[in-house]
């Protein structure tokens, strides 16, 4: 940047220092750019008199571009006379008309008598060589609230920048200005916690009645361009686009919008042209309704407030600051929170007290809801204690889906050790070289059922599917064919057992008791009654009170054949214990998962009574 002082229109004296002599004061000479450090000297030169100083000439080295809009750009700078690292705003057209070079001007001014924290300081206002205008003010680092939100930067650090801006924004308006273009790319963070809030270039005073009107409009990319509006759609309030009166309430409107943004990491309107048309159609919209349950209830509400569509309903910047900070502060408004918590207990009732099954969803979700509002709710943990640990009578479809996965898991588990116990049967034919088989067509009937058996749990296996009247039948030939070996009497009983527990591990059994009933009684009785009506040889008599065992498939003769009875007893007993065991454990671990899980969320929830009763099951 030329320096002021060899500027032929415009230059200015430069300022001098005159004291008295003395010591401790300054010693006269004449500065250079490189000489920006002047050094006291202990005594007064001789004779007194007054000392003049020279400070080196008003001047600025130029850096790289910052940033540029519609009508200005930033650069970097180093003061010469100061040492010290400056940004100074210039306008871009080399030939700015009046109204360009006024608004320039009204914009380094407006910035420079707002003197915030938030508020980048104005430092000086020149003009260069050409006799256009420029600007200083304090160099900044850091990234823009629209690249934090873009980050996802986390809500308290985003909150606390927020109120920053709000008080900034309260002291503009204050002083009687109002910004017009308030945005998440016009505030800075700085990296050490510092909050500015930029372009005050389309400010209006509203004290000034003489003030230009200018007509720009954000494009759809960001920048700025002329048009018949001023500010950027989606951050506009409805009265700015009709082209009424611009108030500080405008900027409120928009504050409200950053604050919505801010709470749900989406824009309150659409970017682009679409912005204008929801504006006008829907201003005032819920963060919570946009993230259902995720935006903490005074927040909703006071950004609910700050994007009304009547300016006279909002608040004022200072009073959404404060609504905030109390947030922060952990000062929640209680009793609003109450009455939001007992709104959806009404809902949790009502959708309890519907007879449709998906209610109880909508039930369950409004009774957290309203727990997490009012957290020491006794009224609200008795709700959600009925709802968490009673069953439902008809269960929701989603819940439904859960157990029936959950059930087809454990059935899986269940059908591969029935899988192995049948194969343990067929492993149990290799003690017959210790027999002496009468009939091998029972050997062959018995080993091909099991393979049936063993077939048909594949296919279940395979497909999802049990077919519970195939496998009756299937189990009932196999335990009937078995019976020729030792009697109904001996071993049957233990295949008959095994069944059992196979069988009442499966929902559609266990759900329909007189199946399973009826399936014991038929497997016992057919084998004798087939024996009393001669359809198949007798295997038992009874002779002087006493039962006579007659294998109709083993000739029984002496050791080996008792030898290779205890074997075959061993093996089946042991793969029903194998079986009853893995079905217990299954369960019980299942079972146990569940009673862990009840026990955490009971302690999430208040001590004390539980004034709502349990749900009674409907018929």
């Amino acid at each position: 940047m030329p320096d002021d002082a060899d500027s032929p229109s415009g230059a200015r004296t430069l300022p001098t220092i005159i004291g008295r002599g003395a010591p401790g004061t300054l010693p006269g000479g004449t500065g250079t750019p490189d000489q920006d450090t002047i050094m006291p000297t202990d005594r007064a030169p001789e004779g007194g008199g007054d000392i003049r100083v020279e400070l080196p000439p008003m001047g600025y080295e130029l850096g790289e571009l910052i940033g540029k809009g519609g009508m200005g750009e930033v650069v970097a700078a180093h003061d010469l006379r100061i040492g010290r690292d400056v940004a100074i705003k210039r306008m871009r057209s080399p030939h700015p008309n009046a109204g360009q070079v006024a608004r320039f001007l009204r914009e380094a001014r407006i910035q420079a008598r707002l003197d915030h924290p938030a508020i980048v300081p104005v430092y000086e206002l020149g003009t260069d060589d050409d006799g256009k205008p420029f600007f200083t003010m304090k160099r900044l680092a850091g990234t823009t609230l629209a690249e934090r939100l873009a980050a996802r930067a986390p809500l308290p650090l985003l909150l606390r920048a927020f109120v920053d801006v709000c008080l900034a924004v309260e002291l503009a308006h204050s002083r009687g200005v109002v910004h017009r273009d308030l945005k998440p790319a016009n505030i800075m963070l700085g990296d050490y916690g510092e909050v500015y809030v930029l372009d005050w270039g389309v400010a209006r005073v509203l004290a000034d009645a003489s003030a230009p009107a200018q007509t720009d409009i954000e494009t759809l990319d960001g920048g700025t361009a002329s048009g018949m509006l001023l500010g950027t759609p989606g951050y506009m309030a409805p009265e700015q686009i009709q082209g009424l009166e611009v108030v500080p309430a405008t900027d409120v409107y928009a504050l409200g919008s950053i604050l919505f943004e801010i709470l749900t990491m989406q824009p309150l309107h659409p970017r682009g042209e679409g912005a204008l048309g929801s504006t006008l159609t829907a201003p005032q919209q819920s963060p919570a309704k946009r993230i259902a349950g995720l935006v903490p209830p005074e927040l909703d509400a006071a950004c609910h407030d700050a994007v009304a569509e009547s300016p006279a309903e909002r608040p004022t910047a200072r009073a959404l600051a404060d609504r905030v900070q109390r947030y922060l502060d952990g000062d929640r408004d209680l009793e609003r929170r109450r009455a939001l918590a007992a709104e959806q207990l009404v809902a949790a009732r009502a959708a309890f007290d519907s007879r449709d099954a998906k209610a109880r969803e909508t039930a369950v979700r409004h009774a957290s809801r309203a727990l997490a509002l009012d957290p020491d709710s006794e009224e609200a943990a008795g709700v959600v204690s009925a709802l968490v640990f009673e069953p439902p009578a008809e269960m929701p479809p989603a819940l439904q889906a859960a157990l029936d996965e959950d059930e087809r898991a454990f059935q899986r588990v269940r059908l591969k050790r029935v899988m192995f116990a049948y194969a343990a049967l067929l492993a149990t034919w290799i003690v017959i070289p210790f027999f002496e088989v009468i009939d091998w067509s029972f050997v062959f009937i018995f080993s091909g059922l099991v393979a049936v058996a063993a077939a048909n749990t594949y296919r279940t296996l395979r497909t999802g599917r049990h077919d519970v009247l195939t496998s009756f039948a299937i189990n009932m030939l196999m335990i009937v064919a078995f019976s020729r070996v030792g009697s109904p009497f001996i071993l049957t009983p233990t295949l008959i057992a095994s069944g059992v527990l196979t069988f009442s591990s499966v929902r559609q059994i266990s759900d329909r008791p007189w199946l399973l009933v009826s399936w014991v009684t038929l497997t016992v009785m057919a084998p004798i009654v087939l024996e009393w009506l001669h359809v198949i040889p007798a295997s038992w008599t009874i002779h002087g009170g006493r039962i006579e065992i007659v294998s109709q498939v083993f000739a029984l003769r002496g050791t080996p054949e008792v030898i290779g009875l205890t074997l075959v007893n061993l093996v089946f007993q042991l793969v029903v214990c194998w079986s009853a065991l893995g079905n217990s454990r299954a369960r019980w671990d299942s079972a146990r998962s569940q009673l862990i899980l009840a026990w955490h969320l009971k302690q999430m929830l208040p001590e004390g009574p539980r004034p709502w009763p349990a749900p009674k099951r409907r018929a």
